[in-house]
């Protein structure tokens, strides 16, 4: 995984349980990088784990709640940052459906040798998307953060169904259905 993605959640743990927490989380965790992280750099997608793993054990909440909440952060976070290519986009549907094919291709210009997951439209109407989600990573609920995300980068609302394809998580189902 590419440094910034460490960057920024530690950013977020910062900014919601305190610079202690930070320093804790990553004294508490065998990381061989030892937490020191460049937005270039690359890490294993195992270190995340680890961090969001000592920081549920602090904060006594669920793993796939900070890796959702994660999720919904980043999204807020990128969108600002690179509004350039979110423009051109009318609605969080349209943005949505091409993840695979115009941002995956920028972020893979930028950072070559990242390893994205997969994110196929199954069906789409003007009130549901289905995407199906594959990565050995195992992040859908951080996949799934990101969908919040986009949601309310747009101001959109809708509910969230997941479906696990594979019992690891390696590939889920996501039923984005719109709020009328």
């Amino acid at each position: 995984m590419k440094g910034l993605v460490f960057c920024e959640f530690l950013e977020m743990v910062e900014k919601q349980f305190g610079y202690e927490t930070v320093d804790q989380i990553i004294e508490n965790t065998n990381l061989p990088s030892n937490g020191i992280y460049t937005s270039v750099g690359t890490y294993s997608h195992e270190e995340m784990f680890a961090l969001v793993g000592q920081l549920s054990a602090k904060t006594k909440l669920p793993v796939s709640k900070l890796f959702y909440a994660y999720g919904v952060y980043v999204f807020g976070v990128f969108g600002n940052a690179y509004k350039d290519l979110i423009k051109g986009h009318n609605n969080a549907f349209d943005f949505l459906c091409r993840v695979e094919d115009t941002i995956h291709v920028q972020v893979l210009k930028l950072y070559p040798e990242a390893e994205l997951p997969k994110i196929e439209v199954r069906s789409r109407s003007n009130d549901c998307l289905e995407l199906v989600y594959t990565s050995q990573r195992k992040m859908s609920d951080f996949a799934e953060g990101l969908i919040q995300g986009c949601l309310n980068y747009f101001n959109e609302k809708a509910s969230i169904s997941t479906q696990l394809l594979v019992e690891d998580r390696s590939e889920v189902l996501f039923t984005i259905q719109k709020e009328v």
